[in-house]
């Protein structure tokens, strides 16, 4: 979700710091860290929405036995709280946007957030 403002904002990024501290971006959503954390988040939603339907499928089995249910809630644990950090995170860009009258949309703003290049580990 690529957003160039009048001035620079913070963006909380999709993944933690030292001690799962928050990491934040001082950007105007434009640079090479901002494209990132779009490809960042993408994967992680794509994954929750993938252990989804694995969940479904599991709980479904009724030889499920309680390690595999508990293996599951720990990775379902990890999904909603990266969806979270995501939603947190556009959220406060959205409400920064709409209180800065001079920002403007990026090209392809409303593409997939899967373009760019890099990785996370290049960045922390």
């Amino acid at each position: 979700m690529p957003h160039r403002t009048a001035g620079p904002t913070t963006r909380l990024l999709p993944w933690s710091g030292a001690g799962e501290q928050p990491c934040h971006l001082l950007t105007d959503g434009a640079g090479y860290v901002s494209r990132v954390a779009d490809r960042v988040e993408a994967v992680q939603l794509t994954m929750g929405a993938e252990l989804l339907g694995h969940a479904r499928e599991l709980l479904r089995d009724p030889r499920a036995d309680a390690g595999q249910l508990r293996y599951l809630a720990t990775r379902l644990s990890e999904a909603l709280r990266d969806a979270v950090r995501v939603a947190e995170s556009r959220g406060a860009r959205l409400l920064h946007a709409e209180a800065s009258p001079g920002s403007v949309a990026s090209p392809g703003e409303a593409e997939s957030p899967e373009r760019g290049e890099g990785g996370p580990g290049a960045t922390r």
